[in-house]
């Protein structure tokens, strides 16, 4: 169990990412680097009203176990510090100072949240420090020209909307479109890819757009709001739990729009089965990485490989939460990344070297897709797919759709 203050020593996989000796730290900025260990540090919700993704800092805390029996990179173990920030922004820079001012950790690594990161990305850009592979699309987070410090990992959520708007506009032109947000960054970034592919038809196709508030109790009254507009086409930017409860809210009033869910609120496990799964039946979402729900993955190498880690490294767990498998692969990208720096494990090199990822392939992600990032792009993942709920598991069509 993760206690709100827990601190997590882990390490993770992969032969190609190991080599056996250790190698001095020569750099002057290396902090948390010594000749046995680099200490990362990490935010995750692990409770609040975005709790379902403690799931990711977990899987990422078991993949770096893994990684440490053996051998670690390049010889230095990895001491993984995660600690709890209740999706709370004021406890997200409490924690973040603690890390970098007291653990002294050497990088950021996949903290969750849009406002989470937000209220961190200045202090961590002034004081150089890696803020890397944040776990959410926002557009901002790749912006490197202001932010140098700071990069994104999964596709931008402006990009997704794009999909999403591109999708209706082909299938149900004269849609009449309501959109439930989240009302911040990441919310708002999909009405952004929206106004970006409808252009000036916006105004006419979205009807109705409908806020929400991380510290509402349900997003009742927005679905009942959006029904009465008269929405055919319903796009969905929430997290989890809200998420969850307006496609339960939406079958329940008899509500039955053409929905498009956000990427981020695809689990089966954490998502769809307590929405219901026949209440889901139809969603779309736009996908990156293999969800292990889909029978078409039952015997995939790749995928095999992800089982096998959660059988060894996280038995129990639920493998229909395709947050486990999201933690893998950025767990898997990070340790990239530093087999990448060598011997130089300064701050300066490991964002060097982020901004370095050639091909760089997972075995989680769908097939033709790479990992690619240069000091001119901090967009690693740049290509989605649609897929749709079946009402066991997402089916993808389609071909893949570059950002």
């Amino acid at each position: 169990m993760f206690s709100r203050r827990a601190i997590l020593k882990a390490g993770g996989a992969g032969a190609a990412a190991l080599a056996m000796r250790p190698w001095a730290a020569f750099a002057a900025n290396a902090p948390g680097v010594t000749d046995t260990e680099i200490k990362i540090g990490q935010t995750m919700p692990y409770s609040g009203p975005a709790s379902a993704y403690g799931a990711i800092g977990r899987a990422e805390a078991a993949y770096f176990k893994m990684l440490n029996e053996q051998g670690g990179v390049n010889g230095r173990k990895i001491n993984f510090i995660s600690l709890d920030d209740g999706y709370s922004p004021p406890k997200t820079v409490e924690q973040i100072r603690r890390l970098v001012e007291q653990e002294q950790v050497a990088l950021i690594f996949n903290s969750l949240g849009t406002p989470s990161n937000s209220a961190i990305r200045d202090y961590l850009n002034e004081n150089k420090v890696p803020q890397l592979f944040v776990a959410t699309g926002a557009s901002k987070f790749g912006d490197f020209e202001h932010f140098p410090w700071t990069m994104g990992w999964q596709p931008s959520y402006q990009t997704e909307a794009r999909i999403y708007a591109k999708h209706i506009q082909a299938t149900k032109p004269d849609a009449k479109v309501g959109v439930l947000y989240q009302n911040d960054d990441f919310g708002k970034d999909y009405l952004i890819g929206l106004k970006d592919m409808f252009g000036a038809k916006y105004a006419s196709l979205v009807v109705k757009e409908a806020s929400y508030e991380t510290s509402e109790p349900t997003v009742d009254s927005q679905i009942i709001d959006l029904q009465s507009s008269g929405a055919d086409t319903f796009v969905i930017a929430a997290t989890p739990k809200f998420a969850a409860q307006a496609l339960r809210k939406a079958y329940d009033v008899g509500w039955k729009p053409v929905e498009y869910l956000t990427n981020v609120s695809i689990s089966v496990g954490s998502v769809l089965k307590p929405a219901g799964l026949e209440k889901c039946v139809g969603v779309m979402t736009g996908a990156y990485g293999k969800e292990p729900t889909d029978p078409r993955w039952k015997d995939d190498p790749g995928l095999q490989i992800w089982r096998d880690f959660m059988n060894k490294y996280m038995p129990g767990a639920d493998q229909t939460d395709v947050n486990n498998s999201y933690g893998y692969g950025a767990a898997a990208t990070m340790t990239q990344v530093l087999k990448q720096c060598g011997a130089d494990l300064s701050r300066e090199r490991i964002m060097k070297e982020a901004a370095n990822l050639k091909d760089f392939q997972l075995p989680t992600l769908l097939p033709g897709m790479t990992i690619n990032t240069s000091p001119t792009n901090y967009n690693p993942i740049r290509q989605m797919q649609l897929a749709r709920f079946t009402g066991q598991s997402w089916e993808l069509f389609g071909e893949l759709i570059a950002g």
